[in-house]
C-alpha cells in the first residue's frame, strides 16, 4: 500500500523556456497569473475563460492574462483553513437554465444557527456582468465551530449530475463516526441542494441524509475517474497517514478507528489500520504530504501521463504523479519539489495541467515538450 517514490526533479528551472525532464514527460512552465496570496481553486468557462478563487474571500476572471474581480461573493470568515474555498460549474452549464456557478466557503453564523464561529457552506449562482446574481445557499454544514480547521471543502459533479461535497471533521475527531452530525463527511446532493432518494442513510433514525460515506478526516481532493466514473478522494492524516480512497455509497472510511498516521506529538492515537467494515485506502503516505487539490490525466497532451492522477503537496511544494493500473497504484513519482503550496490542480479545455499554488501565489500551466 505504501509505496517508494521516486523524486526525479526539483524545481530547478532557471526560467519558463527551460525544459522540465520527468520520468514520462518533459514539459515547460508557463505563468498565467501571478501576485496572487491563497489561490484555492481553479474552473473553466465554456469560451476557455478561467476562474479562480482566492481563500481570502475573492473570485477572479482571467481574460486576455488580467484577473479581473467578480462582485457579489458570499460573505466569508477568512481564518485558519477558512475562506473563499472551491469552484465548480453546473454539468451541463451551456444548456438553458443550467448556467449556475457553485462556490464552496466558510460560511459565518447567521441569525438562528446553533454554535459560534462558522462551517463549511454550498451556494450556487449565477454570472452576469461581472457579477453573481440570483445567489441561494443551498447546504450548510451545522453547527457553526469556532475552530479554524479542516473545512474540506471539495466539490464534483457525477455523471448523472448529483453533487458530493466533502467536510472535515473540524478539529473534534470524536464526533466523526456518528451520523448525526456533519463532521468528516461527504454528502451527496442533487444540483439545487436537496437529497437524493437512494442516499445510504435517508432511513436511518437520526442520520442526517444527505450523507454519503463517512469516517474522514479532512478531504481536500475529489475527482472522477475518468473511465470508470468513480468518486475518488484524498484527505489530510494527522502526522502521517494522508489517504487516496475510493469513494462508495454508505461507506466507512475509518477516522479516527483506524489510520496509518499518529497525533502531531508523536503519540498513538490507535493501534489499528484496519478493521472489519471499515476501507481500506489505495494508497497512503507516510509521512504526510498534505495533500490538496487532484486531477486525473486524460487525452494526449501528456502521453506519459494519462490515466495518472496528479495529487498537489502542501508539505513538499510539489505536484506527486500516481500511476495506475486499475485500481491499483503501481508507481509515484515526486515532481516540481519546490514550486510552492500547491492547492488545486485542473485539467483545462486546451488538455493543458493548469496549478495554482501559494508561496508564491501564482496560477502556471505545464507546457508539455
Amino acid at each position: 500500500m505504501l509505496l517508494a517514490c521516486s523524486v526525479t526533479c526539483g524545481f530547478t528551472a532557471a526560467n519558463e523556456s527551460d525544459v522540465i525532464a520527468t520520468e514520462q514527460q518533459s514539459f515547460r512552465l508557463e505563468t498565467v497569473i501571478e501576485g496572487l496570496r491563497n489561490p484555492w481553486a481553479i474552473a473553466f468557462l465554456p469560451n476557455g475563460n478561467m476562474l479562480f478563487t482566492e481563500r481570502s474571500g475573492g473570485l477572479y476572471l482571467v481574460q486576455d492574462g488580467v484577473a479581473q474581480p467578480i462582485k457579489g461573493v458570499p460573505e466569508v470568515l477568512a481564518g485558519g483553513q477558512g475562506g473563499l474555498l472551491d469552484i465548480e460549474l453546473h454539468p451541463q452549464y451551456e444548456q438553458p437554465g443550467k448556467d449556475w456557478i457553485y462556490l464552496t466557503y466558510s460560511s459565518p453564523r447567521q441569525t438562528g444557527e446553533p454554535g459560534r464561529g462558522a462551517n463549511t457552506a454550498l451556494m450556487r449562482a449565477r454570472l452576469k456582468d461581472g457579477a453573481l446574481i440570483e445567489q441561494q445557499r443551498i447546504f450548510k454544514a451545522l453547527p457553526n465551530y469556532s475552530g479554524g480547521r479542516h473545512y474540506g471543502s471539495r466539490v464534483v459533479f457525477d455523471r448523472k449530475g448529483f453533487l458530493y461535497l466533502t467536510v472535515g471533521d473540524r478539529g473534534d475527531r470524536d464526533q466523526v463516526q456518528r451520523l448525526d452530525n456533519t463532521r468528516g463527511k461527504i454528502f451527496r446532493l442533487n444540483d439545487d441542494g436537496s437529497v437524493p432518494e437512494d442516499n445510504p442513510f435517508t432511513a436511518t433514525d437520526n442520520a442526517i441524509d444527505s450523507i454519503w460515506s463517512t469516517g474522514h478526516r479532512n478531504p481536500q481532493g475529489l475527482a472522477l475517474h475518468p473511465v470508470t466514473g468513480e468518486l475518488w478522494s484524498h484527505e489530510h492524516g494527522p502526522r502521517g497517514g494522508d489517504e487516496l480512497n475510493i469513494i462508495s455509497k454508505g461507506k466507512n472510511y475509518g477516522w479516527p478507528v483506524i489510520t496509518y498516521g499518529v497525533n502531531y506529538s508523536g503519540t498513538k492515537i490507535t493501534d489499528d489500520t484496519a478493521m472489519q467494515g471499515m476501507e481500506q485506502p489505495v494508497t497512503y503516505w507516510v509521512p504526510s504530504i498534505a495533500p490538496c487539490g487532484m486531477a486525473f490525466v486524460t487525452g494526449n497532451r501528456y502521453p506519459g501521463w494519462k490515466g495518472n492522477v496528479l495529487v498537489g503537496s502542501l508539505k513538499f511544494q510539489r505536484l506527486q504523479r500516481v500511476a495506475l493500473e486499475g485500481n491499483q497504484v503501481t508507481h509515484q513519482e515526486a515532481m516540481l519539489e519546490g514550486i510552492g503550496r500547491v492547492r488545486a490542480i485542473e485539467q483545462g479545455p486546451d488538455g493543458l495541467i493548469y496549478v495554482a499554488t501559494e508561496s508564491p501565489g501564482r496560477i502556471i500551466r505545464l507546457l508539455p515538450e
